[in-house]
């Protein structure tokens, strides 16, 4: 009995201990970042109202790659943004980030957006966060084991009040870490953390544009097989985004130059593109809204924003990937619609969502963002397509730092507990016989024509 007393005593008092340091981690984070989101809006409604603004592109990146090198040299890398430092981290250094990060990052993003780069303002929001949560923990000299909690508290945090979804942000920064796990032991701290922190920031005035959806559950076979299909096809937008950054990254790393010279290249690079349509340049918010209200999206929308982005993050500028991805699932849930004659404005909202489950690896926090944007009538067709989605993409992502903690088909071998971009190639072990093995052996191939080609 005394036993019994004792555990749910020490169990009480640590609930109230993280319950405590969770809603602290909530307000120290959700206020910089709703600083920072105030601050990128009035600078990116500033640079638009001039028309050339992306002329400045070079000067941007170049400045943006200076500041990352010598101020925040851990901030980032060439072709990802920074929730993969952030996650890499945790990984290696139980969550310890110096506190420089915070405003180097921030500022290289309004510069980068400002003046035309695609990239979005998520991963500068989890750095924030992990940045301000991992100075507190050193500050009062927390435990490795609290500070790692502490950390994702932050990340959770930041993800909650850039998202402007409470549940999901929170739900994404857990299960960004791993490829199929969470750590059960911080959801509650990273919810109430979520939580406070979208408090916070709504009541600095950021606003959200997203709105629930007008739609009807109309549940057949047929509706359903086409959501799968959905799945499918996003899917196949998230395996184009992610391999698009990757091959940017290696044509980035193979030019021998000073990084901020690259920022200059990557500039020009962003003005030539601009030529032929300023449609993918910045965040994109427009775009994403014009779909989600079921204005059809062009054919090439989904594939340009991943070279503009891929460009963006690949050659000096700094910034996030998440509204990146928003575009590429929103555009390319809008041509599948117009493929199929379907509503383009509900097929939008799931390619927004399934494509983020297949990019980042986050089927869960993806299910959950469709309820918190579109409204639960949608949902159940939405998880669906995330879920295809994310096991369609295998074992690619564009957070390369995850550490791999399932196979997704028992007929690829792969080892776990590694981080994705620590592996090799995965291999395939078809059953003997049959369309299985015959389609597998397919794969294969096509697998090893597209390794040699990078190669």
């Amino acid at each position: 009995m005394t036993a019994h007393i004792t555990e749910s005593t020490l169990l009480f008092i640590s609930i109230v201990k993280w319950v405590f340091l969770a809603t602290l981690s909530g307000v120290i984070v959700g206020l910089p970042v709703g600083l920072f989101l105030k601050c990128l809006r009035i600078t990116s409604s500033w640079s638009a109202g001039w028309k050339y603004y992306y002329f400045l592109a070079p000067v941007a990146f170049f400045f943006s790659a200076l500041m990352v090198k010598y101020l925040a040299p851990d901030a980032s890398s060439p072709g990802s943004d920074g929730t993969d430092k952030v996650i890499q981290s945790l990984h290696r250094r139980s969550g310890k980030i110096s506190a420089g990060v915070v405003p180097v990052t921030a500022l290289a993003t309004i510069l980068t957006l400002m003046f035309g780069g695609s990239a979005g303002k998520e991963g500068p929001c989890a750095q924030i966060g992990a940045g301000i949560t991992s100075f507190f923990s050193d500050l009062f000299r927390f435990s490795e084991h609290d500070r790692k909690k502490l950390v994702i508290c932050g990340i959770s945090a930041g993800f909650a009040a850039v998202f402007g979804t409470p549940i999901s942000g929170a739900i994404f920064g857990v299960e960004v870490l791993f490829v199929g796990a969470m750590l059960y032991e911080v959801l509650l701290p990273s919810f109430i953390s979520g939580i406070t922190a979208y408090q916070i920031s709504t009541a600095m005035g950021v606003t959200y544009f997203y709105r629930p959806l007008r739609f009807v559950p109309i549940f057949s076979e047929t509706f359903m097989l086409k959501v799968m299909f959905a799945g499918v096809f996003c899917g196949l937008a998230a395996m184009i985004l992610v391999e698009t950054m990757k091959f940017l990254e290696k044509w980035s790393y193979r030019i021998r130059l000073w990084s901020p010279y690259r920022g200059l290249i990557g500039g020009a690079l962003i003005i030539v593109m601009a030529l032929f349509s300023r449609r993918y340049l910045g965040l994109g918010l427009n775009v994403i809204e014009d779909s989600l209200m079921g204005i059809p999206a062009h054919w090439y929308d989904f594939i340009a924003k991943a070279a503009f982005t891929g460009v963006t993050l690949g050659f000096g500028g700094s910034g996030g990937i998440i509204t990146p991805i928003f575009f590429v699932g929103a555009t390319s849930g809008s041509l599948y619609a117009g493929l199929l004659h379907l509503d383009h404005a509900t097929f939008a909202a799931i390619g927004m969502t399934a494509v983020l489950a297949g990019a980042a690896n986050t089927p869960i926090a993806a299910s959950i963002m469709a309820v918190e944007l579109f409204g639960p009538a949608v949902a159940p067709y939405a998880t669906v397509a995330c879920v295809i989605s994310f096991l369609m993409t295998g074992n690619r992502s564009v957070y390369p730092s995850q550490v791999l903690s399932i196979a997704k088909s028992e007929s690829i071998k792969v080892e776990l507990g590694k981080e994705l971009h620590q592996m090799g190639s995965s291999t395939y072990a078809p059953r003997p016989g049959g369309l299985a093995a015959f389609a597998i052996r397919f794969i294969q191939k096509v697998d090893d024509a597209v390794n040699s080609l990078r190669r």
